[in-house]
């Protein structure tokens, strides 16, 4: 769309309609899947340097995540929406997250029905180029992959654990087992879930995958259900094998969080390659993010800075050729030791009064609400 060079182009107040770009021809035709997988590797190369990724104990959960598209378009499959309880057109993007350090490190938006199964192929692939060897272990819920990809993982010495179908002989079986036949362990986390029942069968065979897993058969999670871990990992410890399974259950609000932080579920268009980019960069604001809260001190070490610091209301104006983008900072923060706050974390239009003041008062001016 051009402006009239007789008359200006009628222009809304956030943005003129004259500089409006479909975001089909301004970037995505520029690229392709390629394109952001080279990124995301150069990304992750980075991160692992600056410990933001853990190249060593490699242990990553995976997740998939339905981005809904609320239009009419026939051309996009269905996928299961968990914020709906339904299937419905969407993109299907997935997600890599390290456990150690709760960074995402990939994502992919380049998915249908058809290859969904093998994103944690691709994900062994992607890593392997990254660090040189494949991960060493995949935590994953049963959606993820199918029995016959595990046994690739397998055959690829990757280990992995992830939930078994309950289906009809498999509750047989656990409505079988007596009191006797589980054992009390004590997990190291809080709340009134910490002392689960487990029963452990060393080789159960399935349906389609070579070989045998371990399988663990888990009540008092929470859950309603007994929960079925399988394994192929014979050497872990029942009780750091449930702790790390535990931990991946908060994953999907994590993941939430940072996808609402992000507006990744804001779907721009129904283009596939779009949401690609969009992912990848989801990513990397998640990783600039972490690098920020390494820079702000302990007290912030374990903190969530995106709903601190990006969860705001804001306006953007134009004027001419110039943007300005208006923020109102969240009146919040944690509390902080005076030896926490860094010299370098400065606020423009502070004075030397305002910097000798008490730690209470310096909270509030660092998030921006004065007494």
């Amino acid at each position: 769309m051009t402006c009239s060079p007789t008359r200006p182009a009628p222009c809304s107040r956030a943005w003129p309609s004259c500089r409006r770009k479909s975001a089909l021809t301004d970037y995505s035709y520029r690229l392709s899947h390629e394109h952001q997988q080279k990124f995301l590797a150069a990304l992750d190369t980075a991160m692992i340097g600056k410990g933001l990724a853990t190249a060593g104990e490699a242990i990553f959960d995976l997740d998939f995540h339905a981005v809904m598209h609320w239009g009419h378009d026939p051309v996009l499959e269905k996928h299961y929406v968990p914020t709906r309880s339904q299937r419905a057109r969407s993109v299907l993007t997935f997600f890599a997250q390290d456990t150690g350090t709760h960074n995402l490190v990939y994502a992919n938006a380049d998915i249908s029905k058809a290859t969904q199964n093998r994103e944690a192929i691709a994900f062994c692939d992607h890593w392997k180029e990254v660090s040189g060897t494949d991960p060493k272990m995949l935590i994953m819920d049963q959606k993820v992959t199918t029995q016959a990809v595990l046994g690739e993982l397998d055959t690829r010495g990757v280990k992995f654990a992830t939930l078994r179908m309950r289906s009809a002989s498999l509750m047989k079986h656990i409505n079988s087992l007596a009191g006797t036949d589980y054992k009390t362990i004590t997990l190291d986390r809080p709340g009134p879930h910490n002392r689960p029942r487990v029963h452990e069968d060393p080789a159960v065979k399935l349906t389609s995958y070579p070989g045998t897993v371990r399988q663990l058969i888990v009540t008092g999670l929470g859950r309603d259900a007994p929960t079925v871990i399988i394994t192929n990992d014979t050497s872990i410890k029942t009780r750091a094998l449930i702790s790390q399974y535990a931990r991946r259950m908060t994953i999907e609000q994590r993941l939430a969080e940072i996808i609402q932080a992000f507006c990744a579920d804001a779907l721009s268009s129904a283009v596939n390659l779009n949401v690609d980019f969009d992912v990848v960069l989801c990513v990397l604001a998640q990783a600039l993010l972490a690098a920020f809260r390494t820079r702000l001190g302990p007290g912030y070490a374990t903190d969530t800075i995106q709903r601190r610091f990006l969860d705001t209301a804001g306006t953007i104006t134009s004027d001419n050729d110039a943007i300005t983008v208006t923020l109102s900072r969240r009146a919040y923060s944690p509390v902080l030791r005076q030896s926490d706050l860094r010299t370098d974390t400065t606020i423009p239009g502070r004075t030397a009064d305002s910097a000798s003041s008490s730690p209470s008062q310096r909270r509030d001016s660092l998030c921006g609400n004065p007494r």
